[in-house]
């Protein structure tokens, strides 16, 4: 990450916008000046050779700078849907303490949908506002920026969308560090070392599975569809499914 220096008040509270670099400038700049940002979280490709949008945050980082805004890059894969949300996810995580607004008109169709995405499901806080802005006018993509000036920003409701309990994505993450597959033995153990299920019984052993069952194993399986349960001679294996690999992607 690289941040552009500028002179910060220190008040509680920031106004921080985080907006995906595309083809955009004024998208970008005129909502951070009418609605006073403080600072500014530029989204930018990871690898800029395959980005044609370099200059155009180059323009933007000096346009804001001249509106003493605090400016920092953050850089992630523009392409890849889930490293988008899990970007965001973090940067609202790290900006919890201030006001988030996650503009939706800046970068492309798939930015747009993660940034939506991250600040349904992670506005714990309630902190979080995604926009949009309408352009005055559409240029077209001819190597300048697409529009030119704004004429609206339009607020979007943020309807939650539900994300597992904690102790569902730690379970989850057990089984993404052992590699996709785990065996209930050890799932079982890693689940109590972890505290993730709490037994006080008797017949311990069996008071455990039964915890794992109903706590952990049936909302991965049956809620989320993250893992699957196979039984593979006297041995049950819990393995990742296709949809519990792209979950952990973001949720971990």
């Amino acid at each position: 990450m690289h941040t552009v220096d500028t002179i910060m008040p220190d008040i509680p509270n920031l106004r921080v916008h985080i907006a995906p670099v595309g083809y955009e400038i004024d998208r970008i700049v005129l909502p951070a000046k009418n609605l006073r940002a403080d600072k500014v979280i530029l989204l930018v490709h990871e690898n800029p050779s395959e980005d044609k949008a370099t200059k155009f945050y180059e323009k933007i980082t000096e346009q804001l700078e001249k509106l003493n805004i605090e400016v920092v890059i953050e850089y992630h894969n523009r392409t890849a849907l889930f490293q988008i949300i899990k970007t965001v996810k973090n940067l609202i995580i790290k900006e919890s303490g201030n006001i988030i607004s996650v503009n939706l008109a800046s970068g492309s169709k798939v930015q747009a949908i993660g940034c939506m995405m991250a600040s349904m499901m992670f506005n714990d806080n309630k902190n979080v506002n995604p926009f949009y802005v309408e352009a005055k006018e559409y240029l077209g993509f001819s190597g300048k920026a697409m529009s030119k000036g704004i004429k609206d920003i339009e607020y979007i409701p943020t309807y939650e969308i539900q994300k597992p309990e904690d102790r569902h994505i730690q379970a989850l993450k057990i089984v993404v560090d052992s590699g996709g597959k785990i065996s209930k033995k050890d799932m079982a153990k890693k689940t109590l070392d972890q505290k993730l299920i709490i037994v006080n019984a008797e017949n311990q052993s069996q008071a455990t599975f039964a915890s794992l069952d109903k706590g952990i194993i049936s909302a991965l399986e049956h809620q989320w569809g993250f893992v699957k349960v196979n039984k593979i001679g006297r041995t049950r294996w819990i393995e990742i499914t296709e949809d519990g690999k792209h979950a952990a992607e973001f949720l971990i």
